[in-house]
């Protein structure tokens, strides 16, 4: 398999939340901003792409029965780096995420693609494996907080979009809208899916 094609298949042909249902508790808590989408996004692919290099690079130096811990171990250690440079970087943005980089640790994704590929693959494979994955994560992450901020508050990446005759739609506020549109999503993405497969 071509490094083009293991990108391809972890973003978009096995997408962890559109295919596998995995990581969508953050979808669902971080989307109402572009800008805490993106972030969060970016996260979850550095650390993401890194652990899962790093996983396979020591794949042959670790037991099988602390396995797992020691993915655990290493991924913690990356988000903890993403954690750091936000609360450093970008304190106001750190602060809104609250919790959810935290949780990046035990996100279903990180586990996933550590588990089923970067245990029983090579170094550069699972860095491109972690980075489609990552990649796929946060395209989800924009398309809902694109809808989210747009009719929520009218603007996008803050800008604002829509002038003073727009009413905000305090629904696309709440965390329930985002449940629905990641819904939608799933349903015209797998819909569209299997048509082109029958």
């Amino acid at each position: 398999m071509t490094k083009k094609e293991i990108f391809k298949i972890s973003a978009f042909k096995e997408n962890s939340v559109w295919r596998q249902i995995l990581g969508i508790c953050s979808a669902l808590a971080v989307t109402n901003l572009m800008v805490n989408s993106l972030i969060m996004g970016l996260g979850v692919i550095f650390a993401l792409a890194l652990s899962c290099f790093t996983i396979s690079l020591l794949r042959s130096y670790t037991p099988r029965s602390i396995r797992m811990m020691v993915q655990t171990l290493i991924i913690a250690a990356y988000v903890i780096i993403v954690d750091i440079f936000l609360r450093a970087y970008i304190p106001v943005v750190s602060k809104q995420l609250g919790p959810y980089v935290g949780l990046i640790i035990t996100n279903c994704i990180l586990m996933g693609r550590a588990e089923a590929f970067a245990s029983q693959n090579k170094p550069l494979d699972s860095l491109i494996d972690g980075l489609g994955a990552g990649v796929g994560y946060t395209l989800v992450l924009l398309v809902i907080s694109f809808i989210r901020e747009l009719f929520g508050f009218g603007s996008l990446f803050g800008i604002k979009v829509f002038g003073d005759w727009w009413t905000n739609w305090s629904i696309m506020v709440m965390a329930p809208s985002a449940f629905f549109i990641l819904a939608m999503f799933i349903w015209v993405i797998n819909v569209k899916y299997y048509k082109n497969k029958a």
